[in-house]
């Protein structure tokens, strides 16, 4: 039984990782350009001055006056790894329209307009995390956590197939990763990692010490009080397959299923739609 559990978990998080990982050659959007553009693809979420801004294969959204996704600043490019530091800076990594590796890149107009900071042409972050004043970052390229104090000199950690991670708002050292086995532990800020326990999770946000959030392969939203030690579902998010998971706070969640980006203001008991997402082609 367990087994068999082991294997369909593996084979629902590497399902998870196709439809999650967009490579630079492939694009299925059309991009007609405007407010209009349709949101697919989607691989991160965030909050800035109550503002939503949703990180995608085509660029950052964000909701138009009329509840529409509107293209942040001119870039189109793929963002793979998205969060919101603080205020309106904003980390991410990804590929140029043109194909390679952004490396780290930085915002500090809340997505406007991005400068290269390190590892341009060398790392492609699909997981990032800004906490302790810290960037924590997983390297899909190398299958490495990395972390940086300054943005440009890099401590390279444990390396493990991972899709995301997220860091204790409590604890620098303490960092999770999710994997096929499991969530993966570390208490060393990366440098090792335990094998990954059940239950698996796709995608992991920690807002608050008592307020880790996880999204299972199939929209089970589950959270944990006490650092991924013991979990309880909460509630199962609509649309599906998950694509992305952030935790503004204690009680305000973020996700982004196959049909939409919804938002949850009562710790994800109930949730809203604010935005539609059109049906994701092949990868």
């Amino acid at each position: 039984m367990n087994k068999r559990h082991a294997a369909t978990a593996a084979t629902a998080l590497a399902l998870t990782l196709t439809v999650t990982a967009c490579s630079s050659g492939d694009d299925t959007d059309s991009s007609a350009g405007g407010s209009t553009t349709g949101l697919s693809h989607i691989h991160g979420l965030g909050l800035a001055d109550q503002r939503l801004y949703v990180a995608t294969h085509r660029g950052v959204y964000t909701p138009d006056a009329k509840g529409k996704p509107e293209l942040v600043g001119d870039s189109k490019d793929d963002f793979m790894g998205f969060t919101v530091a603080e205020d309106t800076t904003f980390y991410a990594s990804g590929h140029p329209s043109e194909g390679g590796n952004k490396g780290l890149i930085k915002s500090t107009d809340a997505g406007k307009t991005w400068k290269s900071l390190s590892l341009a042409g060398q790392s492609d972050f699909h997981a990032l995390d800004y906490v302790h004043d810290t960037i924590y970052a997983y390297d899909a390229t190398n299958s490495l956590l990395r972390t940086s104090k300054d943005s440009t000199t890099w401590k390279d950690g444990a390396q493990l197939q991972a899709l995301d991670i997220a860091v204790s708002p409590e604890n620098p050292g303490l960092v999770l990763a999710t994997t096929a086995e499991g969530v993966a532990r570390s208490t060393d800020g990366g440098k090792t990692f335990t094998t990954g326990k059940q239950p698996m999770m796709a995608f992991l946000s920690w807002s608050a010490k008592d307020a880790l959030y996880g999204i299972d392969t199939s929209g089970g939203l589950n959270r944990s009080a006490d650092g991924g030690g013991t979990w309880k579902k909460i509630s199962t998010v609509p649309g599906g397959q998950p694509q992305a998971l952030t935790a503004v706070d204690a009680n305000r969640v973020l996700a982004a299923t196959q049909d939409g980006v919804y938002e949850s203001k009562d710790g994800g008991k109930t949730f809203t739609k604010r935005l539609s997402v059109e049906s994701s082609g092949s990868h």
